[in-house]
């Protein structure tokens, strides 16, 4: 039972002159899938291997990933000769992480996992990289994603608890374990889904915008137009963030909904002007002022919308 704990809260239990065992560690990843945003969370198919002397470490046993919400075992092996263990697992995983919006759909995301044994610390194993020749994972890994190669990088550190785990005899709350860290970059080819989502947000801006070519006095019918496209618009909006993570910052989708509102309420605005005028019987200065001001507002709406939409995409 001493050994158990020892082991677990910080102690080498081999010895405290014992340096510790390296556990060489690879991973090849066959897929990524499920990305999903309101959860914040992914699924993730692996083949984990390990090469390490001692067989106390047992990673079939006590094997941890920190960031997972569920970790299943779907096949493992291990080979004992030669007086070391080399063992070969292949997981699949949830894996729970935050998610950038700031840019969605022309997102970029970096995928975290990290790997720990949950019973000896740092002072017992050290995790250290299995060089292997290639790339660590499949070229079908993920469909609607772009691995990004100088993103993808596996880095061996130190994870540090502030706790004793309940053990009196340590006299800091600190224990420290090794761990293996695999971060994956990855950008989306977001084009198409773009205009999936705010093909309708545009349609409702020209709907208003054919108020410029309807007579000035037609009041009823001008009025009408904008107001159904600002419902429109704020329909768009709410269906989209449905399928995102609450957000604080402004993102690309808050800016693009937003400036449709404002040059929809701009149209607004110029039907009132334009009746104005026609009430003082000024119909040609109305119409006048309806070309150039349709004309002035949509060459604005496309620019700014070009700018925004490059800047992210960037």
């Amino acid at each position: 039972m001493w050994v158990f704990i020892s082991c677990f809260t910080g102690f080498n239990c081999f010895g405290q002159n014992t340096p510790p065992d390296t556990v060489y560690t690879g991973i090849y990843i066959t897929s990524i899938h499920n990305i999903d945003f309101r959860q914040k969370e992914y699924a993730i198919n692996l083949w984990l291997w390990l090469k390490y002397k001692k067989k106390e470490f047992d990673f079939a046993k006590n094997l941890e990933l920190p960031q997972a919400k569920s970790v299943s075992i779907s096949f493992n092996t291990v080979d004992t000769s030669d007086g070391k263990v080399y063992m070969l697992m292949k997981l699949q995983c949830v894996m729970k992480d935050s998610w950038k919006i700031a840019n969605f759909p022309f997102d970029r995301q970096n995928l975290r996992l990290s790997l720990e044994n949950s019973q000896f610390d740092s002072s017992a194993l050290v995790f250290a990289n299995d060089t292997i020749k290639g790339k660590q994972y499949d070229r079908f890994t993920l469909n609607g994603w772009k691995i990004d190669d100088d993103s993808f990088k596996t880095t061996i550190g130190t994870k540090v608890y502030e706790t004793t785990f309940g053990d009196p005899k340590m006299s800091k709350p600190r224990s420290a374990y090794s761990t293996y860290r695999v971060k994956i970059g990855i950008k989306r080819d977001g084009m198409g889904l773009f205009w999936k989502m705010f093909i309708g947000m545009y349609i409702a801006f020209l709907i208003a915008y054919v108020c410029f070519f309807i007579h000035a006095d037609s009041i009823d019918s001008r009025f009408g137009l904008s107001v159904g496209a600002l419902f429109a618009v704020m329909a768009n909006k709410y269906i989209i963030d449905s399928a995102l993570p609450e957000s604080t910052s402004f993102t690309l989708v808050d800016t693009l909904h937003g400036l449709t509102l404002a040059f929809i309420f701009a149209v607004v605005t110029c039907t009132a002007y334009a009746l104005i005028l026609v009430k003082k019987n000024k119909i040609k200065q109305a119409n006048r002022f309806d070309i150039i001001a349709g004309q002035a507002l949509l060459l604005l709406y496309i620019i700014l919308n070009i700018y925004y939409i490059s800047q992210a995409m960037r």
